[in-house]
């Protein structure tokens, strides 16, 4: 495991991992089993659950409970610090690369828990999008 993920992962211990929780009727609910997406080690055994909740187009708040690895706990908390406060089009900009700035770490393994996650986001945000205005996100 990368030195940054062990050394952020000791941080998430002390603090208590800031974003660990659940949402109560949260406005997007995802889960990586049901969406077939490979976020923590042990597909099927493992998962990871995003609540958000959305207030004009604004991600207000933003919570996750998983069974996971250390990286994709440290992956899934940066995801939740880079998206909090954010409106929806800046969010659907955010990159793999910007997982890796925030922790300056370029492990492929973190890599690979950053993809699964803002893939996991997209779906969210495009079912989110599709349902709230009747558009595909592809049509405008």
């Amino acid at each position: 495991m990368d030195e940054a993920v062990i050394k952020f992962y000791r941080r998430l211990l002390r603090t208590d991992f800031e974003y660990a929780g659940e949402l109560k009727h949260p406005t997007i609910f995802l889960d990586s089993v049901g969406e077939k997406i490979q976020i923590c080690s042990q597909f099927g055994r493992d998962y990871m659950h995003l609540y958000i909740n959305i207030r004009e187009d604004v991600i207000e708040d933003v919570k996750y409970l998983c069974t996971c690895d250390p990286t994709a706990n440290v992956a899934v908390e940066i995801l939740c610090s880079l998206i909090k406060g954010k409106t929806l089009e800046q969010v659907k900009s955010i990159r793999e690369e910007d997982f890796c700035r925030s922790l300056n770490c370029e492990d492929p393994d973190f890599r690979k828990k950053a993809r699964g996650l803002l893939e996991l986001l997209h779906r969210g945000l495009s079912r989110f999008l599709t349902e709230s205005t009747g558009k595909t996100p592809s049509s405008g």
